[in-house]
Formats: structure tokens, sequence, C-alpha cells
């Protein structure tokens, strides 16, 4: 997948995944002849599943932390 339908499906723009590839954070491939970053869907999609996981987490901890509150 191109960088420009990766950031498209991730929510973020082509210079944030050129910078998260040059910090190791989201390696991307190279395409062999033209050498641009491409992604595989699988990366993508792992990706997705752990931004979903990071955001479940923090939406549980404010709600427990507002129960908290009005015990």
């Amino acid at each position: 997948m191109s960088i420009k339908k990766a950031a498209e499906v991730l929510g973020v723009t082509p210079l944030t995944l050129r910078n998260w590839d040059k910090k190791g954070k989201f390696k991307a491939l190279r395409h062999p002849i033209n050498n641009y970053r491409v992604y595989k869907i699988e990366d993508i999609d792992k990706l997705l599943k752990g931004m979903e996981n990071a955001v479940f987490t923090r939406v549980i901890k404010k709600v427990k932390k507002l129960q908290i509150k009005h015990e």
C-alpha cells in the first residue's frame, strides 16, 4: 500500500508516517524499483488494533477515575 493510502487509513499525514519510519516506530518496506515507502495491509491492521486498544484503555481509566470521584 502506498504511503498516501496508508496515511489515509491510519488518519495521519504521510509526513507522520515518514517520521515514524525514521524513528523506527512504524517501519516501511521499500519498493524494489523506485525505493518508495510501502506498507503491508497486515502491518497497518496490526497498528490500528494497537491504537484501538490504547484508546480503549485510556477510556476505561477515565471512567474508573470518574466513578471514584462520584463515590
